[in-house]
């Protein structure tokens, strides 16, 4: 188990290092000088040339490559004496401990070094642990919404096959895949942050039909199926509309009746606001946590996740009820929770967590338009406006903190499956 860790250890070492040389040459090799950016249109010539010097950007880019990887690797090599040269050691921004002298030239044990922002000059780990506490709790709530709610209606719908929850589960899986983060986030935030925000207009028109629709629905429960179930809903929805005409139509204009049937009820709405982060100000208390500012985009990052794991879930709960262990367990005398719960639910995990693993990571990474829509303080924010402004070293220490997440997470699951599974456990 530990020489397939340290195998599995070394391909994901080797996967950083290809994500960060495909980075690497995409931002060096794109159009745009990014030393104009940071100036602005009435740069000089001049200022252009000191700026790319103190940045590095006047070099030959197989060698800004190498310097890169230099300042990421913990074993590295620095020139001591000429502190004009971008390799020079300097132990303020490296730390580190000194392991061998040559000369003019040691080799450092130190932490990867993630260098500076062009824009503000701050170090690149100080900002993205600055962002991550955001993105992380984002994460975290809306994978564990879709885990919950996912495992729950998966397991459902797969021990009432054919029902009117099976295929509402079905229904809202086929929507949660279809449906884009992006695109989500800019309706959930129109209707829960503006349209329903102070209060939720109910036709009482439809409590009346509603009414009707559950007796006929009460009525349906000696038929078969979620397709007469549903007949019988639509037939008591459209009596009670019927009614509803009738009498509202007959009622007199100026009667409380009729208001009952033509007015609205308001329910108290969301009271969220469309943009919000963790964290807000008081002008006498000063910062706290806000929340009700999680809600929102924690629904939006968390349907697609949602949809996933509801047809997993409900997929592998059926393939397993078709094999043989089942059978053995009913005969044994087994109660239908415990083959649930004991047996059935264990062996569906496996994809769940391949599932919930990916995604967790994705969602780090996916977080960018979901934190700019609904203005989120955190690393998919940080990298949009990294993107905008051409500051490559932020945007390549973001991509190279998620593909860590990517490897570690990997790792993790290995481990899970074996722990979970006794059948994939590597010996």
């Amino acid at each position: 188990m530990t020489a397939y860790l340290i195998r599995r250890s070394l391909y994901g070492l080797s996967v950083l290092v290809g994500v960060v040389s495909l980075v690497f040459l995409i931002f060096n090799l794109k159009p745009g000088d990014a030393s104009q950016m940071l100036l602005g249109q009435r740069a000089t010539p001049e200022m252009i040339r000191m700026v790319e010097k103190d940045l590095g950007l006047d070099l030959p880019i197989a060698k800004r490559y190498v310097l890169y990887l230099n300042d990421l690797s913990f074993l590295s090599i620095h020139e001591k004496r000429d502190s004009e040269a971008h390799s020079y050691y300097d132990e303020t921004k490296y730390g580190g401990l000194e392991l061998m002298n040559f000369g003019t030239t040691s080799i450092v044990l130190k932490k990867p070094y993630l260098r500076r922002s062009y824009r503000t000059r701050r170090d690149v780990s100080d900002i993205l642990s600055d962002a991550l506490p955001g993105t992380f709790i984002l994460a975290v709530s809306a994978i564990s919404l879709a885990l919950i709610l996912g495992m729950g209606m998966g397991v459902w719908s797969a021990l009432n096959p054919g029902s009117l929850f099976d295929g509402s589960a079905l229904t809202i899986a086929v929507l949660g895949m279809s449906a884009p983060s992006f695109y989500m986030a800019i309706v959930i935030s129109w209707l829960g942050g503006l349209l329903l925000y102070e209060f939720i207009p109910l036709p009482k028109a439809l409590v009346l039909g509603g009414v009707v629709a559950f007796v006929f629905w009460l009525y349906s429960r000696r038929s078969r199926g979620w397709k007469d179930a549903l007949s019988w809903i639509a037939k008591g929805s459209a009596i009670g509309f019927l009614l509803f005409i009738v009498l509202s139509w007959l009622m007199p204009s100026e009667s409380s009746a009729q208001g009952f049937f033509t007015g609205f009820w308001k329910l108290p709405g969301t009271g969220l606001e469309p943009s919000g982060s963790l964290y807000e100000v008081d002008v006498f208390e000063g910062p706290y946590p806000a929340w009700r500012n999680l809600i929102l985009p924690m629904l939006t990052l968390g349907i697609r996740p949602l949809a996933i794991i509801i047809q997993l879930s409900r997929n592998a709960m059926l393939e397993e009820f078709g094999k043989e262990y089942i059978r053995t367990a009913y005969a044994k005398g087994l109660s239908k929770s415990a083959v649930v719960w004991r047996h059935a639910l264990r062996n569906t995990l496996n994809p769940v967590i391949t599932a919930v693993s990916g995604w967790f990571a994705s969602l780090l990474a996916g977080a960018v338009f979901v934190e700019f829509i609904f203005g989120w303080q955190g690393l998919g924010l940080e990298l949009y406006e990294a993107l905008i402004n051409e500051d490559f070293t932020v945007v390549m220490g973001a991509v190279l903190f998620i593909s860590s997440i990517f490897v570690v997470i990997n790792l993790v699951v290995d481990i899970l499956y074996g722990w979970i599974d006794p059948r994939v456990r590597v010996r």
